[in-house]
């Protein structure tokens, strides 16, 4: 069997071969930030209740969670370029569990502002997990098929999501909780009980996280990674040449607009799903756990599609999959707005089929070509989650301002989509790729034939 051994190509440096352990432990990365960031989506419902607040109050939620990712993504890509991307998934898994342990002191005082700090913490840890995550993934193999390694790791993703809904309607959400209308006709002292213990059972999902994170973290810790980075003279240069490495990403046209995709993306992807809950009550006068069974449905979708995804970018390029996503995406979105009964929560539901590839697909055509400015590339797309921040609190205040109509609040993602496919079309016009798997034509191939070897994951 040949060594594992990284290949230098213009556009960074690949492995020849997949580790298959190293790359599967990593894939598991992915699944602990599903849970993570769809564990805000029931503490969404949650605290509306718990703190009284309005959907755009209760926005900030995601509003807090996805600023952790904006404000560390560029400390993240300097850790991995001074140490190593290993160096950075251990310090985003302490920075995780330090985020999950302050939620016990939050639960403590009652108050919805620590909460959200605890959230701001467990999403800078994230930011350094994602940053080092993406790109490690597609540099853990041959460049061939650095795209559709991304995609696989990806689809670790839902079944973090699943369980993060799961444990939040199982362990959050009970069956003798009060109701709005329940809270709002008892006496002030009985509703602070009832708000203080529904605020203690938030505690419950975290507990079990932090056990997790902490066996995660000594496995990863004993786990030899390769490095996927340079180490000679013109690799130091390129480690402190951060403001030609940012003039370089901001002057290349396609990079800014994958960069306004994702961040569009994201908004898009976190608006529908946080409010998922929220439609299915409105239209289906369901409680916070029956209506969770959505969001649960929502993920399953979510991992279905990518999984279809992933088969048909073998045969078809990743910016037509984008592409016909995209569209398919905003025609459901536009029947969730249009209909009135509960099949347009059927529809929200169904959008996530069409999620699944968007993130590693803009991702990987992004990235693609950078080469030595792959860490801060890359830290810039883990950047543009905060999308996620701006868009819910856009649906929050149209339904606070349109009288709590939540199915009108989806039209930000709708819009959202129709620059994404115009991204799609750009990608088309723009990128020689003729390949499903990595964005290169039989021009591009000659180039790195050298370092073209046995296919990895």
């Amino acid at each position: 069997m040949s060594r594992t051994r990284i290949e230098h190509t213009p556009d960074g440096y690949y492995l020849n071969r997949t580790p298959l352990f190293a790359f599967t432990l990593l894939c598991c990365l992915f699944a602990l930030w599903g849970t993570a960031a769809n564990l805000n989506d029931v503490l969404i419902a949650q605290f509306k209740k718990s703190f009284f607040l309005s959907d755009f109050e209760s926005a900030f939620v995601q509003s807090a969670f996805y600023l952790g990712y904006f404000f560390l993504a560029i400390p993240a890509a300097t850790v991995v370029k001074k140490f190593s991307y290993k160096t950075t998934i251990l310090v985003g898994l302490l920075l995780y569990t330090t985020g999950c342990l302050l939620f016990f002191p939050a639960a403590s005082m009652a108050k919805y502002g620590m909460f959200l700090v605890a959230l701001f913490v467990i999403a800078a840890g994230l930011s350094f997990l994602e940053t080092a995550s993406n790109s490690y993934s597609t540099l853990m193999g041959p460049r061939d098929t650095s795209t559709r390694r991304l995609n696989i790791s990806q689809t670790f993703y839902p079944f973090g999501a699943m369980a993060g809904v799961y444990m939040g309607s199982f362990l959050i959400f009970k069956e003798g909780d009060a109701s709005h209308a329940q809270l709002a006709a008892m006496s002030a002292a009985e509703a602070h009980t009832h708000q203080l213990a529904m605020i203690q059972a938030t505690l419950e999902p975290y507990k079990w996280l932090i056990v997790v994170l902490a066996a995660v973290f000594v496995v990863f810790a004993l786990t030899p990674y390769p490095a996927c980075k340079g180490n000679g003279a013109s690799t130091v240069a390129h480690r402190i040449d951060a403001r030609g490495t940012l003039a370089r990403l901001f002057g290349n046209r396609r990079f800014v607009a994958g960069v306004v995709a994702q961040f569009l993306y994201v908004g898009a992807q976190v608006g529908v799903w946080s409010f998922t809950i929220r439609l299915a009550m409105q239209i289906g006068g369901l409680t916070e756990r029956g209506a969770s069974r959505y969001l649960l449905a929502t993920f399953f979708a979510f991992f279905v599609g990518k999984l279809v995804a992933t088969l048909v970018m073998k045969r078809v390029g990743p910016a037509k999959v984008l592409i016909v996503y995209g569209i398919l995406c905003i025609a459901l979105l536009a029947y969730t707005i249009s209909v009135h009964n509960i099949t347009a929560v059927y529809a929200a539901v169904c959008v996530s089929i069409f999620l699944g590839p968007c993130w590693p697909t803009i991702y990987g055509l992004t990235i693609d070509g950078l080469g030595k400015d792959t860490e801060y590339g890359g830290s810039i797309l883990v950047m543009s989650i905060v999308g996620g921040a701006v868009v819910p609190l856009i649906q929050g205040l149209i339904s606070d301002h349109t009288g709590g109509n939540m199915q009108l609040a989806f039209v930000v993602p709708l819009a959202c989509f129709v620059v994404i496919v115009y991204y799609g079309f750009y990608c088309l016009r723009h990128l020689p790729a003729a390949t499903p798997d990595a964005a290169a034509d039989e021009h591009a191939s000659a180039r790195y034939a050298a370092t073209r070897h046995t296919s990895g994951a």
